[in-house]
């Protein structure tokens, strides 16, 4: 717990201050020197990322309840937003190969590089690919069915922007992402991005990671007792977890005016680490009941009302 190690903490929030300088002053040289991949530092192979991708893929679908054999229509001609699509826009390139006529990526890091390895995972996932899926995706590069070129913009755009944020009015029939939405530094803004983006109708589906990702030290809820002030200190240039729980995403959403039409935990913490962490929560996380402190992730389906959707739902 924070404030229990007193040499402890100066010694870590001292390091965390410094390399979040050079994360806020830097971001390309801070990129480089962590290797961040958007995927967490674990050993990969092209292959196990290229899977990894394909598993992204397919649980969108399954949240949005699309069975396997109804994708191709549900996105044809769509135009796709991706929230922090990390070093490879491989779900994009799934997207696009099975059907949709656009992705916008955007992220805070310029990640994508096409280093070797990038487009060594790029070149898998057309391989695993059925006939028509691998034509439609080969189509997609400036070259045909060369990863190297890069993509051709009107198929796949790569945009950095410093908050992260997309800028696009009423123009996205789907948006996803995958552990993304705990690190950006504006949830608030973020949904209002969101919610600005998407055609009335439109969905967005996202997977959230509540846990520490690795800033905890005993209990796996002891990074809520740094203050909040020092936490930005130490971390809000690196897009580590802003720490919200899951009251601050509905009051997001509530803010903006979209809708949630499914959320559904993906984990949770014992009650025993709930009640040990009570006691030395920061403030913002003081007053939340014991379900909301459990929650450590969830996956979340909102929706942007059509004109009339609120009269039918009231009616």
């Amino acid at each position: 717990m924070y404030g229990r190690h007193p040499v402890a903490d100066a010694s870590r929030a001292s390091r965390a201050i410094l390399s979040n300088l050079l994360a806020r002053g830097a971001p390309g040289l801070y990129v480089r020197l962590t290797q961040e991949t958007g995927r967490g530092r674990g050993a990969e192979t092209a292959e196990s990322v290229a899977q990894y991708f394909t598993t992204c893929f397919f649980d969108y679908f399954d949240q949005l309840e699309v069975p396997p054999e109804a994708i191709e229509d549900a996105l044809r001609d769509k135009h796709l937003l991706e929230y922090g699509p990390g070093d490879v826009p491989g779900v994009a390139l799934l997207m696009l190969a099975h059907g949709a006529a656009r992705v916008t990526c955007v992220d805070r890091f310029a990640l994508s590089q096409r280093s070797p390895f990038q487009l060594e995972v790029l070149q898998c996932l057309l391989d695993g690919l059925d006939p028509a899926a691998r034509e439609r995706a080969a189509a997609c590069f400036v070259r045909p069915d060369d990863p190297a070129s890069g993509f051709r913009r009107e198929r796949l755009e790569y945009r950095v922007t410093r908050d992260g944020l997309s800028g696009l009015n009423a123009d996205v029939d789907l948006i996803y992402s995958r552990a993304v939405l705990e690190h950006v530094n504006d949830l608030d803004a973020t949904f209002r991005d969101m919610a600005k983006a998407l055609k009335p109708g439109a969905l967005a589906v996202h997977q959230v990671d509540l846990k520490s990702h690795g800033l905890h030290r005993e209990n796996p809820l002891d990074f809520l007792t740094w203050p909040v002030g020092l936490w930005h200190w130490m971390y809000a240039g690196k897009g580590v977890p802003n720490r919200w729980r899951l009251d601050r995403y509905r009051q997001a959403i509530e803010n903006t005016g979209l809708v949630i039409r499914h959320i559904e935990s993906t984990a949770e913490a014992l009650d025993e680490d709930v009640a040990a962490v009570a006691p030395y929560l920061a403030a913002p996380f003081r007053g939340l009941d014991k379900a909301t402190l459990r929650c450590l992730g969830f996956w979340l389906v909102v929706t942007r009302p059509a004109p009339g959707d609120e009269a039918r739902a009231a009616a």
